[in-house]
């Protein structure tokens, strides 16, 4: 018997060694599947190295994300992420965004008119679900989904020099079976292989590592991207994730900033030059332009805008600084209603703010230091920014990813306890 369990030990201690041995001489496997954010406003990619235990967000365009938004050609191509938003007010009627709005999800005829004239471009109902009419085409939000998750997958295969076809892809909590399956979908139009969805909160606590933590806690998790706001409140422990509750705004975020802004400038170059209209052309530089001014209000205390306008003159120039002080007062509204879903979520459960041990938060939006004391100040707690917001749910998709690629060093992987009970409690 001893003898068996010395041979046993010597064994164990062999495959130790030899684990140790190759993480430290031999090169690292390669990534065997990436993880994809498919957000509403912005899509990124990521991988999860071996030995390093990094995660790599594989940028395009010059940035990590790209905006989820596809043009038509009359010619039938393709126009992808940053050069569909250049073009998009030139080509209002053909280029579309916000797909994942749409994706699986069934409407009435009275709701889809509803939700559809938020938007320039046309939508038509065929089956209770939504389509896109494009250059006399009729496209589905899967297609406008895959022809993004296409170019995520060129983009990462051209960096990482090999082909990529299996993914691990998050949606929102609230999606259901329907509309993980069109996810399914879209991805399978690509040429990937989806090996597992995980829900987007839960994604974004793997990003910071709380999968690993021994004690449960209760975590909220606030995701204010370009166009919505979602807030989940999980309970974890050793891995395992339990939705208790959530609530949203499903029009609310950085868009609605940025349309703020867009009318305060509007109105002060109307007053300045007498000339209420700028051309489409004007309208979608004051559109980045705007843009930008948001970006730099999250590390700077003033932002000078300095835009040409063609169309009130060849050598007009408006020029315009904004202070963060202004700007928050411009939309202090909009961060205020920040709080409307983190209230309706506690009180769902019963729960105070107090009883919260973690907050984090996710999206680009609340990278704005107003947002940020906003929720500190009302948890008196401040939030968790370790990682980029932006960035979060991606990390997270990677790290599961990388877990199920048996990618070392190897972790606790995410295992999601779903409620059927469960219901998204919609703002008012």
């Amino acid at each position: 018997m001893s003898a068996t369990i010395s041979v046993l030990g010597a064994s164990i201690l062999a495959l130790l060694l030899a684990g140790y041995l190759g993480q430290q001489y031999l090169p690292p496997p390669k990534p065997r599947i990436v993880g994809i954010d498919l957000g509403t406003t912005y899509s990124c990619i990521g991988v999860y190295h071996a030995v390093t235990g990094e995660v790599q967000v594989i940028g395009a365009d010059q940035h990590d994300t790209i905006p989820s938004m596809v043009a038509i050609t009359p010619e039938g191509t393709d126009i992808v992420g940053y050069d569909a938003l250049c073009q998009a007010e030139q080509n209002v009627v053909n280029t579309i965004y916000d797909a994942k709005r749409f994706i699986g999800k069934k409407f009435s005829p009275e709701g889809l008119k509803t939700e559809a004239a938020r938007y320039p471009f046309k939508v038509i109902l065929e089956n209770e679900m939504a389509k896109f009419e494009v250059n006399s085409q009729a496209l589905t939000p899967e297609d406008i989904g895959s022809r993004i998750l296409l170019y995520l997958k060129k983009t990462a295969e051209q960096h990482l020099g090999f082909r990529v076809d299996k993914v691990v892809m998050s949606v929102p909590a609230d999606f259901d079976e329907l509309q993980r399956n069109y996810t399914r979908a879209a991805a399978r139009l690509a040429g990937l292989e989806v090996m597992r969805i995980i829900n987007e909160p839960t994604a974004a606590a793997m990003a910071y590592g709380l999968h690993n933590q021994k004690d449960a806690s209760e975590i909220i998790v606030v995701d204010m991207g370009g166009g919505t706001l979602d807030v989940s409140l999980l309970s974890v422990y050793g891995g395992m994730f339990q939705t208790l509750a959530m609530a949203g705004n499903n029009h609310l975020g950085g868009q609605d900033i940025n349309y703020r802004l867009m009318q305060y400038f509007s109105d002060m170059i109307a007053r300045r030059y007498g000339q209420p209209e700028l051309s489409a052309r004007d309208l979608q530089r004051l559109r980045l332009a705007v843009e930008d001014v948001k970006l730099n209000l999250t590390s700077h205390n003033s932002s000078m805008l300095q835009l040409p306008l063609p169309s009130i003159g060849d050598d007009v120039i408006f020029t315009e600084k904004l202070t963060r002080k202004k700007f928050e007062v411009l939309n202090e509204d909009l961060f205020q209603k920040v709080l409307q879903p983190i209230r309706l979520v506690l009180d769902e459960v019963e729960m105070t703010p107090a009883d919260i041990d973690e907050v984090v938060l996710v999206g680009g939006s609340t990278r704005i230091p107003r947002v940020r004391q906003v929720v500190a100040d009302f948890f008196s707690k401040a939030p968790n920014v370790e990682v980029d917001p932006e960035l979060a749910v991606v990390y997270g998709v990677a790290i599961q990813a990388g877990i199920i690629g048996g990618m070392w060093p190897l972790q606790v992987s995410a295992i999601e306890i779903h409620n059927r009970k469960i219901r998204k409690i919609q703002v008012k």
